[in-house]
C-alpha cells in the first residue's frame, strides 16, 4: 500500500475539495513552490499525471478524508 507523507496527504485532500495550489499554500502556511513539489512526488507515488487522476486515484485507494 501507499504511504503519503502529511503534506502529501494534505495536498491531495485540498485537490479533492477543488481548491487551487494558492489557496492549499495559503491554508497550511507553506510556499505554492512547496505544494508544486508535494504535488510532483504524489503524482509519481499514485502513478498519475493529473489533479483530477489523483483524486480518483486517492478515493479509489481511500487516501481522501
Amino acid at each position: 500500500s501507499i504511504v503519503l507523507s502529511e503534506r502529501e496527504s494534505q495536498v491531495l485532500n485540498g485537490f479533492a475539495k477543488g481548491l487551487s495550489i494558492p489557496q492549499i499554500a495559503a491554508q497550511h502556511y507553506i510556499a505554492p513552490s512547496t505544494v508544486k513539489t508535494h504535488t510532483q512526488r504524489l503524482y509519481e507515488k499514485l502513478g498519475v499525471s493529473d489533479r483530477a487522476a489523483a483524486v480518483a486515484e486517492g478515493m479509489r485507494r481511500r487516501l481522501i478524508q
